[in-house]
């Protein structure tokens, strides 16, 4: 006579599955918490360059053509923000194109590309 139940083999399968199954849950909860960092760090980046642009505009200066670099800190994280300022066919406006890297990175073309990159026109004061 035989007792109902499962067999060591079946025990041993079953578990196996579970572990693989349990084993890719935590590799798809590690990619999500691997990718919160880099939203994080964009948004951080994307306030560097709002809080660039905002600052000139509070300023009223009249921004000279060519190109500035400088590094900031922004939640924690040190960020550098690379600005082409250049002129537009009205002499009453500047276009302003800003980048921001990880301050990390030595150059550029080390960083991967930038985490943020905005664009945006500037009135001449009093103009």
């Amino acid at each position: 006579m035989r007792t109902r139940g499962f067999t060591l083999l079946e025990v041993l399968v079953a578990l196996a599955i579970l572990a693989l199954a349990l084993m890719a849950a935590l590799r798809a909860g590690s990619a999500a918490t691997q990718n919160e960092g880099e939203i994080r760090l964009r948004q951080l980046a994307d306030w560097v360059a709002l809080d660039r642009l905002e600052e000139y505009r509070a300023r009223r200066t009249w921004l000279p053509v060519g190109g500035n670099s400088a590094e900031v800190v922004q939640g924690g994280n040190r960020f550098r923000i690379e600005e082409k300022i250049s002129g537009t066919p009205n002499s009453q406006f500047r276009r302003i194109d800003i980048r921001v890297f990880s301050a990390e990175s030595s150059n550029a073309a080390d960083s991967g590309g930038a985490l943020s990159s905005f664009t945006s026109f500037l009135v001449k004061p009093g103009g």
